[in-house]
């Protein structure tokens, strides 16, 4: 079987062709949504030299379908000094009420974001896009993909670029974070398996007269199902769905259709009005089988996309990005003791959370949309278990926030390699603030200067130093820059 690592043509620093020169970069990244967003900005704060090449026109966002950032992925945001700008932007909900029944209580999420944010996607594309231009980003929008081809040495991407003009570059990686239509996957040959799980959503912004007593609130009646969640500043997003109205995309979409939509799912429309926006669409359950394919990696909706239960999406993708771009950075700067390996492990870690949110989303949307008796009837005894039953609370509130997810553990790495890393105080300030400088964290106990462990994808210099504040505590830990426990002894 070919090697699909090394599977593509090989070309050098021109096109495919021989006429045009390659302007060269370390990193191609195709997608300016979010994932790519912060993984571009990443690369660049480490010293990279990256290019983020967008279809659209600078200054137009993406639909505003996201709008709930979980836990971990404020986690994230805080260790590159975001979070606290993100909450500003928001509404932070304690608790989420499903189907009438079950009810996750997030206080009980152990983080200091203890919470669900509703934020419009566009402000985590505002603080996001001014961290990567800060970092020396270079954008080039409205420029599309053509073609690429990689070889042993590297990957050349052509480009439309504006007014059509020819635009080609070279690079060491691509990553393709360009959604899911992506001209990348397409590029490599890679199949996006799966099946359409639900038609004619529709999504409505709106005011309403009588706000609803529950933050967060799903409900369904088994021929429609309806949520609404306030944005914080007097607008609320509401989505819905109807089992007897099932039109394309393109069907417009009227106020009166979503007020009728709530009506029947929640009982009240809570009074809608002067809606900003109404949009409808449909929702697939699809993942990529390989996340790379030699030089070039997929992330975010370009690798796996889903019901829009659970709100996972963009944080999905985001976690995609901090988990790539800390392996780009060693294998760039030539500190990973196995490249290939190291890049690999980003399949070996994030295919499984895609596979899992797939699964779980999946789950919930078809949960919604139960109609029979004994769908129904099931419906509401798996959500009075998750109600009164504590471990199962808790393993759904980990999977939904994201703060469950671990990896397996590194060989040699100890017990607790893998698992997300608390965010403990310690003697230099919090982790996830140190976590900050983007570099490995190795914790020791007071006095002691312990030496990297030989597979460490860092150096000795780079890793910042910090003590733990109990004195009696003698265990020495090394976290990973993403905020995951590579290794830990003692």
């Amino acid at each position: 079987m070919t090697d699909r690592r090394h599977a593509m043509s090989t070309t050098d620093s021109r096109t495919h062709d021989g006429r045009t020169p390659a302007a060269r970069t370390d990193v191609i990244v195709v997608g300016a949504g979010p994932t790519g967003l912060l993984l571009a900005g990443d690369l660049a704060a480490a010293g990279l030299d990256v290019t983020l090449v967008e279809r659209r026109p600078a200054g137009r966002s993406n639909l505003t379908r996201a709008f709930g950032v979980h836990a971990r992925t404020l986690e994230l945001l805080d260790t590159r000094g975001l979070a606290d700008a993100l909450e500003a932007t928001g509404t932070p909900l304690a608790r989420m009420r499903l189907f009438g029944r079950l009810s996750l209580d997030l206080g009980r999420l152990p983080s200091r974001y203890d919470h669900l944010l509703i934020t419009p996607q566009y402000e985590v594309e505002r603080l996001l896009e001014q961290r990567a231009a800060d970092a020396g980003v270079t954008f080039r929008h409205d420029t599309a993909l053509r073609t690429l081809h990689q070889d042993a040495d590297g990957v050349t991407a052509e480009f439309t670029g504006p007014d059509g003009a020819p635009l080609t570059l070279r690079a060491h990686h691509l990553v393709g974070t360009d959604g899911h239509r992506s001209t990348v996957r397409t590029a490599v040959g890679l199949p996006f398996p799966g099946t359409s799980v639900i038609r004619s959503i529709v999504l409505a912004d709106v005011r309403l007269t009588d706000a609803p007593a529950e933050t967060l609130s799903v409900n369904g009646t088994g021929d429609t199902f309806a949520f609404i969640a306030p944005f914080g500043d007097g607008w609320y997003r509401v989505m819905g769905w109807d089992r007897t109205r099932q039109v394309p995309d393109s069907e417009p979409v009227e106020l009166d259709e979503v007020r009728d939509l709530a009506r029947r799912a929640l009982g009240t429309d809570h009074g809608m009005h002067d809606a900003r926006w109404i949009s409808r669409f449909h929702s697939d359950e699809r993942q990529v089988p390989a996340y790379r394919v030699g030089r070039v990696f997929l992330a975010g909706d370009a690798a796996h996309v889903h019901s829009p239960a659970g709100g996972q999406g963009m944080n999905t993708g985001l976690q995609d990005a901090a988990n790539l771009s800390w392996k780009l950075v060693a294998v760039h700067r030539g500190e990973a003791p196995d490249p290939e390996a190291l890049l690999d492990s980003y399949q070996t870690e994030r295919h499984p959370v895609g596979a899992m949110v797939l699964r779980t989303s999946g789950a919930l949307v078809r949960l919604a949309m139960a109609h029979t008796p004994a769908a129904r009837a099931l419906r509401a005894l798996a959500a009075t278990c998750v109600s009164a039953l504590r471990p199962l609370s808790a393993k759904a509130l980990g999977t939904v926030s994201g703060l469950g997810i671990a990896y397996a553990p590194t060989p040699g790495g100890g017990r607790t390699s893998g698992r997300r890393a608390p965010d403990v105080p310690l003697r230099e300030g919090r982790l996830h603030a140190l976590l900050r400088a983007g570099e490995f964290v190795l914790i020791a106990p007071e006095g002691a200067s312990p030496a990297l462990p030989s597979f460490a994808p860092t150096t000795a210099a780079r890793a910042v130093r910090a003590t733990w504040t109990d004195p009696a505590r003698r265990t020495t830990a090394l976290v990973r820059p993403d905020g995951y426990v590579l290794w830990t002894a003692g």
